[in-house]
């Protein structure tokens, strides 16, 4: 190669690796819930963390295993707190804004091997209880994941939990969303029963693979409006899971692997796939295609900012993160820039 193609293609990798490796899958995007400056992203390699709004970046996979981090929850009573959930190794904890990660497996030792933990969500009243959704079952901890113990009453057919929903308003109802469809618990995950009447054919309904929910998730305004995104096609019941209605059939991806609902304004809704992201305004019933700016329609995860409802995030598969703050308009890319050693910051 002649050295001035040599140079050019050596600033060019020089650039791409000071961007943080932007062709990496975002998998998880997780909003501090008071501090807007501050983002947590997991890709498919690390944990990285932003103090100022996404403009610099710091690596803070210390003391984590080498498994793929898949799920994260920062703690809304003391946001300090962030646990991470793995594809192998059980859930993880830090009480540091993540400079240094502590493993919590009690009671997950014996699903470690196997199990991916898809989702960790907190109880609103006490935020040292929380579940998970894995691959092995629904675990509640009531200690802040000292512990765990496994809450399946009334989920035989199925093993693999991808995820899990509480009610704001009345926080004994659950909702789980798994490969058989969806469960209802009223008494905080202690007894399950399956809430699939228009959701899953009657023909298949004792399946343990029905049908495949990605995200279940409660209209924050209206609780008994609860969406389930499943990977074929985005489900809706306004009787909180005693009947389902299919929505969104005009949506070019059946295969919904993202959803977000606007904390603010009920009956906003986005969800994403891949053939980009598409935002309702009117609880399903018309969409919009809302996609400018964006290098890559393959997403692979979204959320909302609890500071502002109108600042969306945007993880790709391919194209790196990106953000908007017109509630979907205009995206920009939010390059991960790491500055400085990974775990140098306090």
């Amino acid at each position: 190669m002649p050295k001035p193609l040599l140079l050019i293609a050596t600033v060019a990798l020089l650039a791409i690796t000071a961007c943080g490796r932007q062709s990496d899958a975002i998998v998880v995007i997780a909003l501090h819930p008071k501090n807007p400056n501050i983002l947590y992203l997991a890709t498919n390699d690390y944990i990285h963390k932003s103090r100022d709004e996404g403009r610099t970046w710091e690596n803070i996979s210390r003391g984590m295993s080498h498994s793929r981090v898949i799920a994260m929850a920062v703690d809304p009573s003391y946001p300090a707190t962030v646990y991470a959930g793995t594809k192998g190794d059980a859930v993880y904890k830090s009480y540091d804004g993540g400079q240094r990660w502590v493993p919590q497996k009690t009671g997950l030792d014996d699903v470690t091997i196997t199990s991916v933990v898809n989702q960790l969500i907190f109880d609103p009243a006490d935020s040292n209880r929380l579940w998970a959704a894995t691959t092995m079952g629904v675990f509640e901890s009531t200690d802040g994941g000292e512990s765990w113990t496994k809450r399946m009453d009334g989920m035989k057919e199925v093993l693999m939990v991808v995820s899990l929903a509480i009610d704001p308003t009345r926080h004994g109802v659950m909702y789980a969303g798994t490969s058989g469809g969806v469960y209802k618990s009223e008494d905080r995950a202690r007894t399950w029963a399956k809430a699939n009447q228009g959701l899953i054919a009657p023909e298949v309904l004792s399946s343990s693979r029905a049908l495949m929910v990605n995200s279940v998730l409660i209209d924050p305004k209206r609780s008994e409006t609860v969406y389930a995104a499943t990977l074929k096609g985005l489900y809706k019941t306004l009787d909180g899971a005693r009947s389902w209605s299919r929505i969104g059939q005009a949506l070019p991806d059946q295969m919904i692997i993202a959803i977000a609902l606007d904390p603010s304004v009920s009956g906003t809704v986005y969800v994403a796939g891949r053939q980009g992201l598409h935002k309702s305004t009117d609880g399903g019933q018309t969409w919009r295609a809302m996609n400018a700016g964006l290098a890559s329609l393959n997403i692979r995860s979204l959320a909302i900012s609890p500071s502002d409802p109108t600042t969306v995030y945007l993880g790709t598969n391919g194209s790196g993160l990106y953000r908007s703050r017109d509630g979907g308009a205009v995206w920009e890319p939010v390059p991960i820039a790491v500055a400085g050693p990974q775990g140098s910051r306090s």
